[in-house]
Parts: structure tokens; sequence; C-alpha cells
């Protein structure tokens, strides 16, 4: 016999103001743990080993520079913005992370992703500012509010902010818009971490995750595909821009730049052939070649000396400045216009960011702390929307370069910084005449991992068919409605899901394996013996207002008796019986003599006198729950055949007891509830 242990209540009220005194309280060793906590760079660097881990470090973080400077120029045609933004971002993502990241080997900066939903936003506002989407618009400003020049489709506008008027033409805006949506995204960061907010993840399952990549990889390549081409038509926006793309693409293919075609094909002929001769002798390269900046600057070469855009009319990067500009403010204004939209983007950046770290701890065997993630991530889009940066999250591809060439701390992001802040100072110019379509290429090929996804559908349907289902919704909707949505599609069908499957859970009756006391589905497995005049009911969910009507139905399909029907049929036949005997009539409806009245009123199809219910996959139950399991214990009682709950675990007999299913004195507890099905099936045959 268990006894329940008593447990000492606890007032959550003086627990909660002991917290609060405490996190109050200010003390020097307090107030020093607090900086080192929120600055992790303070532990670890003074214990930092030179000799060990300098080499790898250095390497992978030149190694990272080099990848990330052409990665950052194209990144720029997702983001809508310049180029020089992109460099911004990735220097100072890199200097912030590397003071306050857990991870030692996660690089972050510049995402994909992350640009997409940037460059979303940035388009739709500066379409509603009455801006042309055309990238190849010259960039001139007029007078007034809002004015447009046919002749040089140009656009300026007039922004109001704390009272002083501000002319901006369209560069301007853009890096405004993307600015504010950063500096509310990370914001939005920093209050989940304040309070906590990091179980948000927990509903982005990883079918949700992938879909949503792999969606939003369709919606990049779409949009890149007339960069490739050189065909100069507006960027699509609002729902359906993946189709809309396409269609726009067809109708204009005949203004196809033939230069750029054949740069394009040559570029990705040279890309992939590179990437798949490095993923094939990966083992034996110390590190990955840098052929997407060898890629560049040949390009840039051609193009310069060949005058490829005088000649051929091919887009090019255009003038990249040199150095830092000013620091300034997000506009509050278009805080209040992009506050939704900073909320998906906060929490994919965040999500992407906590998912690469802890696949990296595990690997290499450290600890992360997810709450300060989320403060690092935060504030690499706060403080970078100052100068001039957009959004940044963990990229994956570059995480796995960088554990691949020894990287062993965040000093590798310092290196990687160093090379980024070398071109802004002083190689940015020399991009001049790199075309778009390079770029372009350069996106459209390290798609190659999101988009192999579509590979492991069969594997993964094999694997599970409700987690393909929701990685195909996701995908579908990220890539045919809009990337935003799709991630909600996705998160709210995957709960759906879920709640399915607690809706029409599996049940069965069970078996006895011979010659031991175990009991097993018997549906399943051959050889199982029946117990004699008892019915085993395993029901595979938790028990709540949802799956009610279910259980109720699976138990009688299973029991092949409903025992409302067999009431109301034996008191049908006990009226008709009454009303025989008052005309005098000896024999039963049935044509029997009243002596065998008794063999009828119990019919044969009732083969049992016991029903147990193995409660052990019932997680909890619901008031619903409870009054249900009284139902049939009453029901169930009107033809004597009694109800036992085994494997019950204590929050179901909490909820057994409190809901009055036991009695009031629970008396007949002991007789009721039972450890095991097997001491239930016992006391039920002695019960005989």
């Amino acid at each position: 016999l268990m006894k329940r242990k008593t447990h000492v209540k606890i007032n959550r009220k003086e627990v909660m103001l002991a917290k609060l005194r405490k996190s109050c309280s200010c003390t020097p060793k307090k107030l020093k743990n607090f900086v080192m906590d929120f600055l992790p760079v303070l532990r670890w660097l003074p214990k930092y080993k030179c000799k060990e881990y300098i080499w790898g470090d250095v390497m992978s973080g030149l190694v990272i520079g080099i990848i990330l400077v052409p990665q950052a120029i194209a990144y720029s045609l997702l983001a809508g913005l310049k180029p020089i933004y992109s460099l911004y971002t990735s220097f100072f993502a890199n200097i912030i992370y590397f003071l306050m990241g857990t991870s030692r080997h996660v690089s972050v900066g510049i995402f994909s992703l992350i640009s997409l939903m940037v460059g979303q936003v940035v388009d739709r506002e500066l379409l509603l500012a009455g801006f042309d989407l055309n990238d190849d618009a010259p960039p001139a400003l007029g007078h007034g509010s809002l004015q447009n020049d046919s002749q040089s489709n140009t656009t300026a506008f007039n922004l109001t902010i704390a009272g002083m008027d501000a002319e901006c033409g369209k560069e301007c805006y853009a890096i405004g818009i993307a600015t504010a949506l950063t500096f509310v995204a990370g914001v939005y960061q920093v209050l989940m971490g304040i309070f906590r907010l990091g179980f948000v993840s927990m509903y982005l399952s990883e079918s949700v995750l992938d879909g949503f990549a792999t969606g939003a990889s369709l919606t990049i390549l779409t949009a890149q595909v007339k960069y490739l081409i050189g065909i100069k038509i507006p960027r699509s926006q609002g729902y359906g821009m993946l189709v809309i793309t396409w269609i726009n693409l067809f109708r204009n293919i005949s203004q196809a730049n033939l230069c750029d075609v054949i740069t394009s094909a040559i570029c990705i002929v040279v890309l992939v052939t590179a990437k798949e001769l490095g993923d094939q002798y990966k083992h034996k390269l110390k590190f990955p070649l840098p052929t997407e900046l060898v890629v560049i600057v040949v390009a840039t070469l051609v193009s310069h000396y060949g005058k490829l855009n005088e000649v051929y009319a091919s887009s090019v990067s255009g003038a990249i400045p040199t150095g830092f500009t000013p620091p300034k403010v997000p506009h509050f204004n278009l805080m209040l216009r992009v506050a939704v939209d900073a909320l998906p983007l906060a929490i994919v950046s965040f999500v992407f960011t906590v998912s690469l770290s802890e696949m990296c701890a595990k690997k290499y065997a450290y600890t992360i702390r997810a709450n300060q993630e989320m403060f690092a991530v935060g504030f690499c889009n706060i403080i970078p929307s100052f100068f001039h940066s957009f959004a940044t999250s963990a990229a994956l591809a570059k995480t796995l370069v960088k554990t691949s060439t020894g990287c062993q701390t965040q000093v590798s992001g310092v290196i990687s910084a160093m090379v980024v802040l070398l071109v802004l100072l002083f190689l940015a110019p020399l991009f001049y005449s790199l075309q778009k379509c390079v770029l372009a290429c350069i996106i459209i090929v390290s798609l190659r991992g999101a988009l192999r996804k579509f590979r492991d559908v069969p594997a993964r349907y094999h694997m599970n068919k409700v987690d393909t289902l929701v990685w195909l919704v996701t995908m579908s909707a990220s890539a045919l409605i809009s990337t935003e949505i799709g991630l909600l599609v996705g998160i709210v069908f995957s709960m759906l899901c879920i709640i399915v499957r607690t809706q029409r859970p599996r049940t069965a009756l069970l078996g006895q394996i011979q010659d031991t006391s175990f009991y097993e589905d018997d549906g399943e497995y051959e050889n199982l013996s029946s117990v004699p005049k008892v019915k085993i009911f395993r029901f595979e969910a938790p028990l709540y207002y949802a799956n009610r009507n279910y259980f109720l139905k699976s138990l009688y399909r299973l029991t092949n008796l409903d025992p409302n029907l067999e009431a109301a049929r034996r008191k049908k036949y006990e009226k008709k019986e009454k009303q025989h005997l008052k005309k005098g009539d000896h024999t039963t409806a049935n044509g029997l003599g009243i002596g065998e009245t008794t063999l009828q009123l119990v019919p044969k199809k009732i083969d049992f006198q016991t029903l147990v219910v193995d409660c052990s996959s019932i997680s909890f139950l619901d008031t619903t729950g409870v009054n249900t399991l009284k139902e049939i214990l009453k029901d169930y009682k009107d033809l004597n055949i009694s109800v036992l709950l085994a494997c019950c675990n204590p929050s179901v007999i909490d909820s057994l007891k409190r809901g009055g299913y036991f009695g009031k004195d629970f008396g007949s507890m002991q007789e009721m509830l039972f450890y095991s099905i097997h001491n239930a099936v016992q006391f039920a045959k002695d019960q005989k």
C-alpha cells in the first residue's frame, strides 16, 4: 500500500515578496555578478588560452570575414538597401555579440531570411510613401511634401519628426524604415529577456522552422531571378508575391539582358562546382575555398574593364562610400508604423540564434544561457540601429564554417569584424562595377541547403506523416502568401495537429501476456489471452472537454455496450412486462413465463462484469473529464458492472478526489483505484 506524502503549502505571496526583495537589493558582489552576467566576455576573456586558441580563432575569423564581405554586399539586394548598410550591420553585430554572447562558435551577422523580412517591410513602406521601387531609379530629390517627377522617376518625402521638417529621399527613407524596424525588434527581444519569455520559441517546432526557411528560400530565389536575367521590374508587394513575380518575369522575358544572362550562367556554374567540390573534399581542406570572393573580384574586374554597364546596360552595385556615417536616432514615427512587423522578426531572429547556440554547445560540451542570448541578439539590433544597420541573427552556414575552421571563442568574431572594417574604410569603392546579377548568383547558390530540404520529404514522411504535413503547410504558406503569414500559419497548424491528436487518440482493449502480469493492445499483438468477465480499456491522451465524446464512443464501441441504450431498453421491457401482468397474462412480451423473465433482463451480449480503465496515458483531467468518469461509473453500476481505475498518476488522483469520484470520505477508494492493471484484474476475479 503506497501512502501519499503530505506537502507543505507554500505561501506564494511571501515567496514573491522574498524574490522581489532579493532582486531589488544591491550589494557590491551582486552588482559585480550582474555586470559579469550581462557582459560574459569579462568572465572568459581573462582566462583566454592564447597559445591554444589564437591560431584557430584568427583562421576562422579571417575565413568568415572573407565570406562575410561578398555575402553582406549580396544580401543588401534582399533588404532593399545599399551595400554599405549591410557592411555596417556585419561589423557591429560581430563586435556586440563578442561582448554579450554566451556561445563560443555562433556566427552572428547578416542572414538571408532576416534580410528578406526587412526588405519586404522596407518595400511596402516605400510604396506607401510614393517612392518608385525600381532599383535603378536615380536618387534625386524634389521639393514639397510628396512629389513625383515622371521624367526623372524620382520621389521626395517630407518627413515631420519632433516638429522639424526633414526632406528625405528614397535611400534615406528606406534605411530609416530598416533602422526603426530593427530598433523595435531589438526592444521586443530585450523585453522578452527581462520577462523571461524565451519559452515562446518552444512553439516553433523543427518542422515549422524548416518549412518556414524553405518557403522563404523560394521567395528569395524568386526575388533574385530578375537580377539573373537583367529584367527591370519593380519588386512585387503584398500576398502572393511569388506567383505575381513569376507572372511579371514571363511577361517581360523579352527584355532580358543577354550580358547578365551569360554572366549569371558562368557564375552559377563556377559557384556550384566549387561548392560541390568543397563538400566532397572538405575533410582534406583545412578551410573552405573563398569562391564567392574570387568570383566577385574577377567579375568586378571584367565588368570594369569591359565596361559592361556602359556598353550592355548591365546593372551594377554603384558607388559604395567609405567610412562611417554619423549615428542617428531611429525615427519614432516610423517605429509606430512597423511595430507589428517587428514582432515576427524578433521571434525568428531569436529562435535561430538560440537554436544554433544550443546545437554548438551540445556538440562541444559547454552550456549557454538562453536568456542572455536573447539580450545579446536584442542589443545586436538596438545599438547598431543608431549606426544605420538593420536586423541580424545567427546564420547556420557561417556557423558551420566557423566550427570547421578551428574556432575556439568569439575572438574570431572580432577578427571577422576587422576584415569588414578594412573593406569599409578602404576597399568598398572598388566594388562600384560589380554586377548585381553576380550578387544574385551568390544569394541563390547560398540557398542550396534550404532547397535541398525537398529531397528529405520522403524520409520525413516515412518518419512522421503529421510533421511532414506541418512542413508542407508552413512552406506553402510562407512561399505563396507571405513569410510572416506563413510563420503564423505554421504555428497555428502545428498546434491544431496536437489538438486533433488529443481529440482522437488511440484507444484499445488490452489482453494479458500469457504467464505474466502485463497487459497489451489486443489489436496490435498476437497470442494475448482475454480475461474472463473483465474488459480492460486504454485511452492514450488526457481526458478533457474536447475529447470527452470520443472517449465515450470508443469505450462503447470496443466493449460493444452502450449503457444508456441498454438501460433504456431494459426500462422499455419492464414497462411492457408490467402491462402484461396487469392484463392477467402470465406470459411475458417475449412469450416466456414470468420465471424466465430474469434471464431476458441480462442480454447475452454483456459478456463482462468489470471494466478496468487503464489511466497510464491520461496525463490530466479537467472538470469535464472527471464528470465523464463519474458518469460511466454510475451508468455501468446500473447494469451491475463495476468500474475500476488503474495506473492513475497523482495529478489525476487529486482531480478525482476534488471532483468527488470516490465519495465524500474516500472510503471506497481502495476498491476503485489500483496502482497496476494486474491488481485491478485480481480484485475483479476475487469479487466474483
